[in-house]
């Protein structure tokens, strides 16, 4: 995995980043006066986890494959939600406690298809995109799930 504050890794790859998420930014490039409905997701780095204090969390990807996951669950969406746009951004690397770790925006010109978008996306990163998330603890780490495999498209 490349180091922290290195980014050469993530070029082309507009659905990752290993700055900080500003979901406010993510949902404004979207939004234009035909839509009537904004929805935003924000999944933070919390402290506990399976009773368990969490210090920090790192992800990691394969980046060229995760953006493209990313980039077909997004047009996947816009295509089944009639109206909608959507914008997603995930970050690679450690994520401090209160970080966003991932933020999902969606508009459209009602609710109803802008909440859908939104859920149908983060439901479907979490599931299909191949990003690995790492637990830091005090006394060790621990990866979430199984780091070599996950559940392809």
């Amino acid at each position: 995995m490349a180091a922290p504050d290195d980014r050469s890794d993530l070029a082309g790859c507009p659905h990752l980043t290993r700055g900080a998420i500003d979901v406010a930014a993510l949902a404004a490039r979207l939004a234009t006066a035909d839509h009537g409905a904004v929805c935003t997701f924000l999944g933070t780095a919390r402290r506990h986890s399976e009773g368990r204090e969490v210090n920090l969390l790192r992800y990691d990807a394969y980046p060229a494959m995760a953006d493209q996951v990313i980039a077909a669950i997004v047009a996947e969406a816009e295509a089944k939600f009639r109206g909608a746009r959507v914008a997603a951004l995930h970050r690679l690397g450690d994520c401090p406690l209160g970080d966003a770790s991932v933020a999902v925006a969606a508009v459209a010109p009602h609710r109803v298809e802008a909440f859908a978008a939104c859920r149908y996306v983060i439901d479907e990163i979490k599931s299909r995109a191949p990003i690995w998330k790492q637990e830091q603890f005090r006394d060790g780490a621990a990866w979430v799930g199984d780091p070599g495999s996950f559940r392809a498209p």
